[in-house]
């Protein structure tokens, strides 16, 4: 189980105080909603570890997370913005997410791409891409890494529906497999309700089961 709770956060010292409890099963998608600027990536940067909360924990299995620098968390993060390297080829930003050394032509490389429907764009350079092939490089790259805990936020931006529908179906059914706690981030209600099981709602700060 991934545990947040009572986890507390401002930005500033006057700012808003945050309040977040979530949980998370092995195998769960968890939807997370809200208005822009709620806090719903405050929470996300707290569970990787790109921010420290004032008070409560973050757990998974029962084991805290606090302390530990994000580069050693189980966790995997897909973020809005700046998800690519421009100047690397499809392939070879995929294949980051097994390491900092691996092959462009890993054979699991091949297969992340062709999960999200790119694996004819293995040589491109991401520059050369649309932003939407960007995002699913991206999102090939993070669920490559295969880490316990998985945070999507707004994973299916400038994809059309067509494309959109079978990668939600492969995260999925990687989720499932992996048995990996995922929180899904998203405006688009399609996703959240295609893909979560439970959700919350982020409203004056707090986290509200919906």
């Amino acid at each position: 189980m991934l545990a947040i709770e009572a986890v507390s956060f401002r930005h500033t010292p006057d700012g808003p105080l945050y309040r977040f409890d979530i949980d998370v099963a092995p195998g769960e998608i968890v939807g997370l909603t809200g208005a822009s600027g709620s806090g719903k990536s405050t929470l996300l940067d707290l569970i990787a570890g790109f921010l420290t909360p004032l008070s409560g924990d973050i757990a998974l299995g029962g084991a805290s997370l606090l302390g530990r620098p994000p580069e050693t968390r189980p966790v995997s993060i897909l973020f809005q913005t700046d998800n690519v390297f421009e100047h690397l080829s499809a392939s070879a930003n995929v294949a980051l997410g097994l390491s900092n050394n691996a092959r462009a032509d890993d054979p699991a490389v091949r297969k992340a791409l062709a999960q999200m429907g790119l694996e004819t764009f293995s040589p491109r350079r991401a520059a050369d891409l649309s932003g939407g092939q960007k995002q699913r490089v991206a999102l090939a790259r993070t669920l490559l890494r295969n880490k316990p805990v998985l945070l999507l936020d707004e994973p299916f931006t400038g994809l059309d529906e067509e494309t959109a529908a079978p990668i939600r179906k492969a995260i999925a059914d990687l989720v499932t497999a992996n048995n990996w706690h995922a929180i899904l981030v998203s405006h688009q209600k399609e996703d959240v309700a295609a893909l979560a099981s439970r959700r919350y709602e982020i409203r004056d700060g707090r986290t509200h089961p919906v």
